[in-house]
């Protein structure tokens, strides 16, 4: 990049790591981002040595005059204005993991799937870590730091285990040498616009490869195994079952993980040493034993990485239990599929936190799925009221309750500060329910309301359940950040 001009959209993690990058190789950089600078001082503030130009608050057309390459951070549309004249200008586009691949030194493994990439990518990375194969082992891309940042520190003996999103995929032309589709189910449908489009987002992870490559699918989606057709080396597989049609790959044999590979199967671990809550976490599992598996790991060291995994952060994450009340923390349950998965996890009943920003997928399916074992329902956020009709349809009828919780926290996103509701109810009543059947409902503003009528709904043996079904973007910077202000609220609740 010495003497190109480059220029960054977007300054969260994968900017930040792009501008330094660009920086330390001696290219004329120009970073833009829409939030002005107040609400980018910590960004700016590790970027202060490094000789960058920074346009805030906008992106103009004169970003482009001059500029040999455009990167993209992946909270930034690809069909905004002013990339789509970077295309008439012939300008490349390209992103932080785009750079990553070109440049990478060693091996690299690649992870995306509509659910379980996280929990995949970091429990292969431990499987990987404990066979001694390689000298380090390198876990990041969307979960955790860019690995761009730690490229000029790894060599041929090393080996990188990357989470893909769609947003970063739907840019790249370069994949890995180990690639995996988990699986496809509806999301992200607010960027992409149609399912169709996100598919093709996915699928480039397969593109790219050549043809001693390996692609895994998870062989029980319907929309990962028919993407079969597009693997160009190797193709690997995982499912509950065995898929005779599927050479290689794992699956469960009674309650043993089996590690079919060369028309050879030998046992990796029992379903006993799994920690993880769920079934889908099952699958998980046999992705990330058969991601190791084709990036070289023996099985005989794959039952110890399991057995001592207790999942990733803020996935089915038990914060505290106060008063025979369990706090549950999924924040990463983006989409309503992840929240009907995170239910299934629980016999007890569960009072069932959901809101945020809605991404334009269906909810009938977690409105079914509420009618058993939800005692209620505690709607937040932005999507709130969108959730409840959604509900509405889904039952024939309008939910049990619409209120406002009474002496709730509301947080002041603007001033970072916090401001009390007073006692008197704002909104709507309780009304009593002529559908027992199904759950109370209830309508609040913010998490901290929410998880205030959590504390005066539960009763001792409830699961008080973070699962929101909707990215955070309302109300918090990302998801992670919406789960650290739960178990912050959580752990205040006397």
């Amino acid at each position: 990049m010495r003497g190109k001009t480059a220029v960054i959209l977007g300054l969260a993690r994968q900017g930040i790591a792009l501008a330094r990058y660009l920086a330390e190789h001696d290219a004329s950089v120009r970073v833009s981002d829409m939030r002005p600078a107040e609400a980018l001082a910590p960004a700016l503030e590790t970027l202060r040595e490094r000789d960058v130009d920074f346009v805030l608050g906008e992106h103009p057309r004169s970003l482009l005059d001059g500029a040999d390459i455009v990167f993209v951070s992946g909270g930034v549309p690809v069909d905004i204005p002013l990339l789509q004249q970077a295309r008439e200008l012939g300008i490349p586009l390209s992103n932080d993991s785009q750079l990553f691949l070109e440049k990478a030194p060693c091996k690299v493994v690649g992870v995306t799937g509509s659910a379980g990439k996280t929990t995949t990518t970091l429990l292969a990375g431990r499987m990987a870590a404990a066979s001694g194969r390689y000298r380090k082992v390198w876990v990041g891309g969307n979960v955790g730091n860019p690995l761009l940042a730690d490229v000029h520190r790894m060599i041929s003996e090393d080996v990188a285990i990357m989470e893909m999103s769609s947003f970063q995929l739907e840019l790249m032309t370069t994949s890995m040498a180990v690639a995996a589709i988990l699986n496809i189910t509806p999301n992200h449908l607010d960027r992409h616009g149609t399912f169709d489009k996100y598919v093709e987002a996915k699928a480039r992870i397969l593109d790219g490869q050549r043809a001693g490559d390996v692609a895994m699918l998870g062989w029980d989606d319907k929309m990962a195994r028919g993407l079969r057709e597009r693997v160009r080396g190797h193709c690997w597989g995982f499912g509950l079952v065995a898929d005779p049609s599927f050479s290689n790959g794992c699956h469960f044999q009674d309650d043993t993980i089996v590690l079919r590979r060369d028309g050879a199967s030998s046992p990796v671990a029992s379903r006993k040493d799994i920690q993880l809550r769920g079934a889908h976490n099952e699958l998980n599992v046999l992705a990330a034993a058969t991601l190791a598996a084709a990036a070289g790991v023996e099985p005989t060291v794959m039952p110890t990485a399991i057995r001592g995994f207790e999942g990733a952060p803020h996935r089915l994450e038990l914060v505290r239990e106060v008063k025979q009340v369990r706090w549950v923390n999924d924040t990463m349950a983006t989409t309503p599929e992840r929240t009907v998965a995170a239910l299934q996890s629980f016999a007890a009943p569960v009072i069932l936190l959901l809101g945020g920003r809605d991404k334009k997928l269906p909810w009938g399916a977690l409105a079914e799925r509420a009618k058993t074992g939800v005692r209620a329902i505690i709607l937040f956020g932005e999507a709130a009221e969108l959730i409840e009709r959604e509900l509405e349809h889904a039952w024939g009828h309008s939910p049990a309750q619409a209120v406002v919780s009474r002496g709730a926290q509301s947080a002041d996103r603007e001033s970072g500060t916090e401001s009390a509701i007073d006692g008197s109810t704002s909104g709507e009543a309780a009304a009593s329910s002529t559908f027992p059947e199904n759950p109370m409902v209830f309508r609040v503003g913010a998490l901290a309301q929410a998880v205030q009528q959590a504390a005066a709904s539960a009763e001792a043996g409830d699961v008080v359940l973070l699962s929101p079904g909707c990215t955070s973007f309302d109300e918090f910077s990302d998801a992670s950040a919406r789960g650290d202000r739960f178990r912050d609220l959580a752990q205040g609740l006397s």
